[in-house]
């Protein structure tokens, strides 16, 4: 059953279409992520979906007993109010029932000594306390302690007024208070921002065990891995929607990509040689001729109205991290480092070792210290104890997640030259151009640019430096997902040493060779990738015991399963080499009748120009048909 429908929403504003014929369903239970490039229209359409913004075209409708719950609409207004009373006011309908629940045996006392109406009040009670409780009133302090705890705040903020608390805490009351405000369609907005690995895991719980429905805006790839069963994508002003979550729809659309762009090349040669024919037909400069050309330009312009351009590359960042020097194998050595900030300890005993071409990153709570120890692995603070040994050639490349390091009065281009003076003007445009800076977009000043935006230009930075080993505090913060993709892959391809601190677990299970788990006692070691990492934490913190790894066997049927299976992949790649096979033909015998149709003895000749136009349109036809199942086969 559907809980609210969209249907043909478009919205403009002031003469920029964000989006335009945006249609879609979510049915109960529906966990929907979606995902677009940073100024999409992701959050407007969100706007459009709780009537904040109105939408130009297209309508809204939800079901009768839908409640829809967004971020914004849980702020936290009531400053002087502690933590705990914030977050306990979502449940004011049950405080007040509890009240009244408390004041009833009170009243019904009172009417058997004056002889009142008892029956009617005893009525009323059974009523009220049976709602009470279908409601989650024996539950909602409980529910409201566990929450806070989840999301990373101690006991002891309980009492802290709202007033107080940073930025970061504040969002994450806000979303403590939409998760339990009783809304059965739940909008998050970058509902991980602020979040540590511990908090996000109890999120992921939560949203798995809700039992209503939520549309996610999110960055976080493993997040939506984890609790979502469809992807929308906001691309080029239309919706995309897709079965299965992030990974799955990252295989669907690669294969669909792969299919457009197959398609699109052919419409573009196709293109190329019909405008060969009209040049032709133009320099003849015969009355006939230019009718010929005319009705060919045509047919071009009938290619163009169906052509699907595949995705654009300038969604993607186009850089590669080159070395100008190599270090030595041994490329750094800490032992035994320590810090603490008055009575605030960080970390003690802290030591490691970094060897060349290591990609490793450093997990841990908020507050633990990873930002702390990349300062001091800097010689930007100084350690309380221990010592930091560099090995032989290293030169350090620094990614400062509050991007300190940039100078806010300048514009990216200026920055870039200012850094790197010896590149010429077009270097610089050139280099900003693969960032995705590209026309003005290069004098805007970085005070007015997003924190996308700014860390693109950092990264930038980083890449013309060339150094060999690369200290990187949240690389992936502010990155929308097509930056992040691109930032992975160009990071695989990093021939030096990586040290990362990173919250982005996608991330971290796609690059990390080993992770080193901060602790105020020194670091963990796990020898893998974030999966890794995970289960074997959670099996050391609940005494478990040690992982057998056991051989995989097949059974007699998994056998016959996996023999059919492969069959049925031989039988779908022949058919697949013979559709193509077909739509070469079919090309060619287009071409050929397209030719004759251009010769002159054909196009004064009335029927056999009906007899080549009927037989070129049955051509044409086949090869959509053709087209067709190729992508069907290309998709099963």
């Amino acid at each position: 059953m559907s809980v609210l429908s969209a249907f043909d929403l478009g919205v403009t504003f002031v003469e920029k279409e964000l989006f335009s014929s945006i249609t879609f369903t979510v049915e109960e239970r529906d966990k929907i992520g979606f995902i677009g490039a940073n100024g999409a229209g992701k959050t407007t359409l969100f706007r459009v979906l709780t009537g904040d913004v109105s939408p130009d075209s297209g309508s809204v409708t939800t079901s009768k007993n839908t409640k829809i719950g967004y971020m914004e609409q849980h702020a936290c207004t009531h400053l002087e109010r502690t933590v705990y009373q914030e977050l306990l006011s979502v449940f004011k309908p049950l405080m007040d029932m509890e009240k009244k629940l408390e004041e009833l045996p009170v009243l019904i006392e009172k009417a058997t000594e004056e002889k009142g109406d008892v029956h009617s009040l005893i009525e009323q009670q059974d009523v009220l306390l049976a709602k009470f409780q279908d409601e989650g009133g024996l539950t909602f302090r409980s529910r409201t302690k566990s929450s806070l705890i989840g999301l990373g705040f101690s006991e002891e903020d309980f009492d802290m007024e709202v007033g107080k608390l940073s930025g970061g805490q504040k969002s994450k009351l806000s979303l403590a208070k939409l998760l339990l405000s009783g809304a059965n369609l739940l909008l998050l907005d970058e509902p991980t921002n602020h979040l540590d690995i511990d908090a996000v895991t109890w999120l992921e719980g939560f949203l798995k065990d809700f039992d209503g429905s939520a549309i996610i805006i999110s960055h976080d790839r493993y997040f939506l891995d984890a609790v979502t069963n469809r992807t929308m994508e906001l691309y080029c002003k239309h919706l995309i929607t897709y079965k299965g979550n992030y990974t799955e729809y990252m295989k669907k659309k690669e294969k669909e990509q792969e299919n457009i762009r197959n398609k699109y090349e052919n419409d573009l040669k196709e293109i190329k040689r019909i405008e060969g024919i009209i040049k032709q037909q133009i320099e003849w400069s015969q009355e006939r001729n230019y009718i010929t050309a005319a009705s060919k330009q045509k047919e071009i312009d009938r290619i163009k109205a169906r052509m699907v351009p595949p995705e654009e590359e300038n969604n993607q960042l186009n850089f590669k991290f080159t070395l100008k020097s190599e270090s030595g194998n041994d490329v750094l050595m800490c032992n035994g480092l320590s810090k603490s900030f008055g009575k605030s300890h960080l970390f003690s005993n802290l030591s490691f070792h970094l060897r060349k071409g290591e990609k490793v990153f450093i997990l841990g709570g908020n507050g633990t210290g990873k930002t702390t120890l990349f300062k001091i692995l800097m010689g930007r603070q100084m350690p309380d104890d221990g010592y930091i040994d560099y090995g032989t050639g290293v030169k350090i490349g620094y990614f400062d997640q509050l991007q300190e390091s940039l100078n806010l009065e300048n514009d990216s281009f200026t920055e870039i030259h200012d850094a790197f003076p010896n590149m010429t003007e077009t270097q610089v445009r050139t280099a900003l151009g693969r960032f995705r800076f590209r026309g003005d977009d290069v004098f805007k000043k970085m005070s007015l640019m997003s924190g996308g935006e700014r860390a693109r230009v950092n990264l930038l930075k980083l890449m013309l430096r060339g150094d060999n080993l690369l200290l990187l505090d949240e690389p992936t913060n502010h990155l929308d997902t097509f930056s992040r993709e691109s930032l992975e892959k160009t990071l695989a391809e990093y021939e030096g040493t990586l040290l990362v601190i990173s919250h982005d677990r996608y991330f971290v299970n796609k690059l990390a060779d080993r992770i080193l788990y901060l602790t105020e006692d020194g670091f963990k070691e796990y020898l893998g990738n974030y999966d890794y990492f995970i289960e074997h934490f959670e099996n050391e913190n609940s005494n478990a015991p040690a992982l057998k790894v056991k051989k995989s066997s097949d059974k007699p049927n998994e056998y016959k399963q996996k023999k059919e299976e492969r069959a049925r992949q031989r039988k779908r790649e022949n058919d697949i080499k013979k559709v193509q096979a077909l739509i070469e033909t079919l090309d060619e015998k287009i071409a050929q009748v397209q030719e004759l149709l251009s010769d002159e003895s054909v196009s004064t000749d009335y029927e056999k120009l009906m007899q080549y136009t009927e037989e070129l349109n049955s051509l044409q036809k086949e090869q959509e048909e053709a087209f067709a199942l190729w992508e069907e086969l290309e998709n099963s």
